[in-house]
């Protein structure tokens, strides 16, 4: 019987990474306060977990100015959502075994 969680991607097993690449594997982009709010996490909690999903080139961040006002927003990259899936498709063999 294969062991499956060996393919599981360590860049997912947090919460709020985790959490982070779900809501952008459905939205094409997310600013920084949805995100914050459809997560409930702080500021710094979201920055740092997005720091390292950028780090991996799992999400893209795209800062600008609308007017006088800065906007952050987020998407997930190619290698992102391959490797969510991948993740995900790990999880559910997992899952399945017996």
């Amino acid at each position: 019987m294969k062991n499956y969680i060996h393919n599981l991607n360590k860049a997912f097993e947090n919460r709020i990474r985790l959490g982070i690449m779900s809501v952008l594997m459905v939205n094409d982009t997310v600013d920084f306060n949805t995100m914050k709010e459809t997560l409930d996490v702080t500021d710094g909690n979201l920055a740092s977990h997005i720091t390292a999903l950028e780090k991996e080139g799992f999400i893209h961040v795209k800062k600008e100015f609308v007017g006088k006002k800065p906007l952050t927003t987020y998407s997930a990259t190619k290698l992102g959502m391959k490797a969510f899936n991948d993740h995900l498709d790990a999880l559910e063999k997992l899952l399945k075994q017996r």
